[in-house]
């Protein structure tokens, strides 16, 4: 990858369909996901399509699935799917994995594997889809241990989800599970561990920026959301004590770069942070470049 060639990076993009036409969502979860995000009718991207659009673009993407089987009894994108799909657009893409929680040691043996013989960068947990407490050391703790050991990434959703919006009792999805403050107690736990906070984490945006400033290994995302929608201290936060841990995500496909870039652009960002944003945080966090 030609960092120097790169406008930007992009830290949250889905492999929500792969080369076969799978989903990661069942049939229900999808069109509701569909009806909120208002992507109904429209064709998901395969890996490869969305390697060519970040080509065409200058861009960088982080890429991945979520394993949420235990939960929703679907199984996932493989994980193998995605980073042999990276692989193959290195130029462009960095695999992350998703493992469910729940899958145990049979889990935690897939971690080292997916990072040993796939070269995957990072983990994505989506707490509320795969229905766990962050902190729930019976559960996933052995994961982050592994993560942590091979110097990789967990990334985890955080706030509101539009996964399960409108269908009776938001199709059994419990948005506690992903208050940011269950990720403090594992950043506590794992001082060497490398975190992102995925999105505006609303409606706890403040329990975000207050992990994010304590502990020197939790980063935020800014995927999800339309800067010009980002709460005022957010802004605040991006722009001087978060300056070196605030990454620019998109959430493709269902929010793409372009608008995504074109609202940040009159977002009220110093001129010197912006490129951190952009490109240079999320270089550094990914081993990309050694300064």
């Amino acid at each position: 990858m030609d960092l120097e060639s790169l406008t930007a990076i992009d830290v949250h993009t889905h492999a929500e369909v792969s080369s076969r036409g799978h989903s990661s969502l069942d049939d229900d979860l999808h069109d509701a996901s569909a009806a909120y995000f208002r992507t109904e009718g429209k064709r998901k991207p395969t890996i490869e399509e969305t390697a060519a659009y970040y080509r065409e673009r200058n861009m960088a993407a982080v890429i991945f699935t979520v394993d949420a089987e235990s939960a929703t009894g679907t199984a996932p994108v493989p994980n193998e799917e995605v980073a042999e799909g990276a692989a193959a657009n290195a130029d462009v893409l960095i695999p992350f994995a998703s493992v469910d929680p729940f899958r145990g040691k049979a889990g935690i043996r897939q971690a080292r594997r997916l990072v040993e013989e796939y070269g995957v960068r990072g983990f994505k947990f989506h707490p509320s889809i795969q229905g766990f407490f962050p902190n729930d050391r019976a559960v996933a703790y052995g994961l982050y241990e592994v993560i942590e050991e091979t110097g990789t990434i967990a990334l985890f959703h955080t706030g509101q989800t539009g996964i399960g919006a409108g269908v009776p009792g938001g199709g059994g999805i419990r948005l506690k599970y992903s208050n940011p403050l269950h990720v403090d107690d594992v950043a506590a736990d794992f001082p060497h561990l490398k975190i992102i906070l995925a999105h505006p984490s609303f409606p706890w945006q403040d329990e975000a920026l207050a992990v994010a400033t304590h502990k020197p290994g939790v980063h935020i995302d800014l995927s999800g959301w339309s800067p010009k929608y980002f709460p005022p201290q957010l802004v605040h936060y991006a722009n001087t004590l978060l300056r070196d841990k605030v990454l620019f995500g998109s959430d493709f496909p269902v929010l793409t770069p372009d608008r995504w870039l074109a609202d940040f652009e009159k977002l009220a960002i110093k001129d010197e942070v912006r490129p951190k944003i952009l490109k240079e945080n999320a270089a550094r966090l990914l081993g990309l470049t050694t300064s």
